[in-house]
């Protein structure tokens, strides 16, 4: 093999997106929660009411309201979550203090199924239970890494940051359009970003754009024409 030939090779870097699905999927559904529900109630207050502060108040309501229930919401999931594996690595630790050779024997037997011979996997199980016994059979036995563990607070934080982001879109949108243009400024506007949401969202997660956009167009289309439509039928003048 020719040198340029083996620098480029040891250059190789593999671009899986596997590792970005966590953060990646609180993300879009944050923002897109925060654009969809916000601008979904803007529609019906701006039908109903023709009132620009009314469907501004309903905006800033919306995103406080939405950004709390999404942060309370992941805190409370995520938090079993961690609970759920604090329990199994609290009982992964005393079977470990208890039976050494017997999760040792336990976490070779892991290797063979996983296509290595005996005498490597009882090899690898040793190496890897000798620099961190409880590590690798959170990470082989249990499915636990320390990169996809659950952080309550974190996702937290971020559920409410990415729905506040997508929420200001519609928010911006009814604040500077004028009253007789509102309906249809929060509309195309927030239909817009959706479109490009789902663009980014695919395009960082490694699936096909155009499908992605689409779905997220067309469902986010559908609810604010029906919010908007709930508020036609209580048309009052404020």
């Amino acid at each position: 093999m020719s040198a340029p030939r083996a620098q480029k090779k040891s250059q190789h870097r593999e671009g899986h997106t596997l590792s970005r699905t966590g953060w990646l999927r609180a993300a879009v559904l944050g923002a897109n929660d925060g654009i969809l529900s916000t601008a979904s109630l803007m529609l019906g207050v701006a039908t109903a009411s023709h009132s620009h502060a009314s469907i501004l108040i309903s905006g800033v309501s919306g995103l406080v309201a939405g950004a709390l229930s999404m942060a309370s919401g992941e805190y409370v999931s995520v938090s079993s979550q961690s609970d759920a594996e604090a329990a199994v690595l609290s009982q992964e630790r005393r079977e470990l203090a208890e039976d050494e050779e017997g999760e040792l024997r336990e976490l070779t037997q892991i290797y063979v199924h996983r296509g290595l011979d005996h005498k490597l996997a009882a090899e690898v199980a040793a190496q890897l239970s000798k620099k961190d016994a409880l590590d690798a059979h959170a990470r082989d036995e249990l499915g636990i890494t320390k990169v996809m563990r659950a952080r309550p607070l974190q996702a937290a934080l971020a559920s409410a940051a990415s729905f506040s982001i997508g929420a200001l879109i519609p928010l911006l949108a009814g604040t500077v359009a004028p009253i007789q243009w509102s309906v249809a400024a929060v509309y195309a506007i927030s239909l817009a970003f959706l479109v490009v949401l789902g663009a980014v969202g695919a395009r960082a997660g490694g699936a096909p754009i155009v499908p992605g956009s689409l779905r997220v167009a067309f469902w986010g289309a559908v609810a604010m024409a029906v919010t908007a439509g709930i508020g036609l039928l209580f048309d009052v003048r404020l």
